[in-house]
């Protein structure tokens, strides 16, 4: 390992020779022999450094000169100052390169052992991290990345200073690096400094104001972290008043009465855990305790004293307790004693990140969770109670996922949705934990206790089903953000099937309620292309070209939308929709301000003309000189006037059409998107298809097109037509 002095002096050096070769490269003789003797001066002086310390020498530069290429030392300058000052770059170039060969070398064995570093890390061996990224320094020791991943590991082993130390080591590599801050905030952080933790962390801000997101994280948790040691400090000097039972000083009576009220509160919750702590008493016993203790818990501060007096441990480490939640006991007290300590523990952890981590971190507590919630006694109802608390926050939906079996959680949690007022906070619960990538992951592989019920609600939409549609459907909507679990339910027959049952009845009912949620998920699940979804194109278009009348703008849009993902599915599925009139639906849409409802119309009426001779006859009877198409063309974003330049394309070949057309700006309009730039291919290929087409149904628009210099534009499209 090179010594510390070692590495400092290089650095150190680097620009003295970056000013030497520069001034020896001047093109004045009077800087290149100055250059020289300073040259000459700065290797003697070197050379004197290192036998003072005893080093050993490993500067190539002069180390055996060549003699002819040794300098005159009387003055410091050899007799030709060209040749020596072409000996000394040599010299140097020499030296780079074996400097550089020796870097190579030593970079590839500590890139090795970096590796290794991560591996054990990543097994959360943190010594043997330390000690690899370690051995990578002694390599390379300007290596950022081994001094942040150390500090990383240090961190982890709860040696705060040191990993300072090595994030200030990676600022000297790279005064840029974000992670070097990270860590260092969060090593300040771990020794309860909390204004230098924010500095790092607004320091981030400077460097990257992208990341203003993870700093705002960050400063959230430095947020927490000072409160939570606020409400320790206050909870620590109300156990002291109380066991030291010392008399208050002599206060105005208010402010007296105040603080005799708070301490005998305090000193209450102290003995309902003493008390609590007794082993082996009869489940009556703890019952009234953990009620009362549930009671005495009234703010901040008692579910800290709580915390703080190992109010956790007390409960959770208690036989008698511990049986009751497991469901194994036949004691008549069982089921009470279970529900007050659910409503215990939802009475300590609301709002508590801290304490809902330490309950979560309870080795029995997914087993309790999961037993509670297949008994069918009350305390299902508290325990799924406590459940919603956590998905409250992101740390706490984040600690159910890592704590808990998703699949355990989910059944049983299914077979709540049908206990009578529990539905509505169950589908909630599932909804928030959908939101989360994880969650979805695990229930990818297993659908079926979510889908199955799902279906059978569709069929039978009403009463309690239809409260719960909604959420329900926003429940699986969340789900499908998963590309497996998309393609599965796309590719669900039975869902299909429940969707149009579920549609009839909406409309029947007109029960916009469900029906809007509902369009919205199949628009979703019609992205996938599936057997499932063509079998059904034909009837759910017809459905939508139904509701395409609707009074609710919301269901028009999202009607459309379905149908513009359907029609290019099936055939079959235009024909029939051109047969019930949906050209003129569409067009009178159009005509009508909305963004997301005219991207929907134009792409499902380009796919009908394109696929339906009569439905370009009606539009062209509908819209003699296709004023709506023309308008779209230039006011329309590039994916709606690219289906707009689409339909005129279609339409121009219906006679009458290019007749019609001859007194208006057509020929202009598209001959502007054919000469577009690069980005936009789909819209400048169908403007020069329809400008072709035009032309061909009418020759009169070519005196206009050569007027605009045109042609020239068309032969540069050829590229896109073919």
């Amino acid at each position: 390992m090179e010594d510390s002095e070692d590495f400092d002096d290089f650095l150190k050096n680097v620009d003295e020779i970056s000013k030497l070769v520069k001034e020896l490269s001047s093109a004045d003789t009077s800087s290149q022999v100055k250059a020289m003797e300073r040259a000459d001066s700065w290797l003697e002086a070197s050379k004197r450094t290192g036998r003072q310390k005893g080093a050993v020498n490993r500067t190539v530069i002069n180390s055996t000169p060549p003699a002819t290429e040794s300098p005159t030392r009387g003055t410091g300058v050899s007799g030709d100052p060209g040749t020596s000052q072409e000996a000394f770059m040599r010299m140097l170039e020499k030296d780079a390169e074996e400097r550089s060969k020796r870097r190579k070398v030593k970079e590839e064995k500590a890139k090795a052992l970096k590796a290794r570093g991560n591996a054990a890390f990543a097994e959360g061996d943190y010594e043997t991290a330390v000690l690899l990224y370690t051995q990578g320094l002694e390599q390379l020791r300007d290596m950022q990345e081994l001094y942040t991943n150390r500090a990383q590991a240090l961190i982890r082993l709860q040696r705060h200073t040191e990993a300072i130390s090595d994030c200030e080591w990676a600022l000297k590599c790279n005064e840029g690096s974000v992670k070097a801050y990270v860590h260092m905030g969060r090593a300040h952080l771990g020794l309860s400094d909390y204004a230098k933790a924010r500095e790092c962390y607004v320091k981030i801000l400077e460097i990257a104001p992208k990341r203003e997101a993870m700093v705002k994280d960050y400063l959230s948790q430095v947020e927490k972290a000072e409160r939570r040691e606020r409400e320790e400090q206050l909870a620590q000097e109300e156990c002291q008043k109380e066991e030291r039972e010392e008399e208050p000083e002599e206060e105005p009576e208010e402010e007296a009465v105040s603080v005799a009220t708070l301490s005998t509160e305090t000193g209450r919750l102290l003995q309902l855990l003493r008390k609590l702590d007794r082993p082996d008493e009869m489940s009556l016993y703890y019952c009234g305790g953990v009620e009362l203790l549930s009671h005495a818990i009234t703010d901040r501060t008692g579910q800290t004293i709580f915390r703080l007096q190992n109010g956790f441990s007390i409960i959770n480490g208690n036989s008698t307790i511990l049986s009751c939640l497991l469901q194994k006991t036949q004691d008549p007290c069982a089921e009470d004693l279970c529900v007050a300590v659910l409503k215990l523990w939802n009475v300590v952890c609301k709002e508590n990140e801290t304490n809902q981590q330490l309950l979560m971190e309870w080795e029995r507590v997914s087993e309790c969770v999961g037993c509670v919630l297949a008994s069918t006694s009350e305390a299902v109802r508290q325990c799924v109670s406590l459940l919603v608390s956590y998905t409250h926050t992101p740390q706490g939906r984040s600690l159910l996922l890592d704590k808990l079996d998703v699949h355990m959680l989910v059944e049983p949690l299914m077979q709540c949705v049908n206990v009578r007022g529990l539905h509505t906070t169950v589908l909630c619960l599932l909804e928030s934990l959908a939101q989360e990538q994880r969650f979805r992951l695990q229930i990818r592989a297993d659908l079926c206790p979510i889908l199955s019920p799902f279906t059978r609600m569709l069929r039978s939409v009403g009463g309690q089903e239809r409260s719960s549609l909604s959420l329900y459907t926003s429940l699986v909507g969340h789900l499908i953000h998963d590309g497996d679990i998309r393609k599965s339910v796309a590719g669900s027959q039975e869902c299909w099937e429940a969707f149009l049952v579920a549609m009839d009845e909406c409309i029947s009912c007109e029960d916009r309620d469900v029906l809007y949620p509902l369009l919205g998920l199949m628009i979703n699940l019609s992205s996938e292309h599936t057997s499932a979804i063509e079998g059904c194109a034909v009837v759910c278009s017809s459905r939508c070209c139904a509701l395409l009348t609707d009074p609710s703008g919301g269901i028009i849009t999202r009607a459309v939308g379905l149908l513009s993902r359907l029609l290019p599915l099936c055939p079959a599925a235009v024909e029939e929709a051109v047969q019930a009139g949906v050209v003129k639906k569409l067009l009178k849409i159009l005509k009508a301000p909305g963004q997301d409802s005219t991207r929907y119309a134009m792409k499902a009426l380009a796919q009908c003309t394109e696929s339906s001779l009569d439905a370009r006859q009606q539009l062209c009877s509908l819209d003699k000189k296709l004023q709506v198409l023309r308008r779209l063309m230039c006011e329309g974003e590039e994916c709606v006037a690219g289906n707009a330049a689409l339909c005129v394309g279609q339409c121009v070949c219906v006679p009458g059409v290019a007749c019609g057309l001859l007194e208006t700006d057509c020929v202009l309009t598209l001959l502007r998107h054919a000469a577009a730039d690069d980005s936009a291919d789909a819209l400048q290929r169908n403007a020069a298809i329809a400008l072709a087409r035009l032309c061909q149904a009418e020759p009169r628009h070519m005196i206009r097109l050569r007027e605009l210099h045109g042609l020239e534009i068309l032969h540069s499209c050829m590229k896109l037509i073919s």
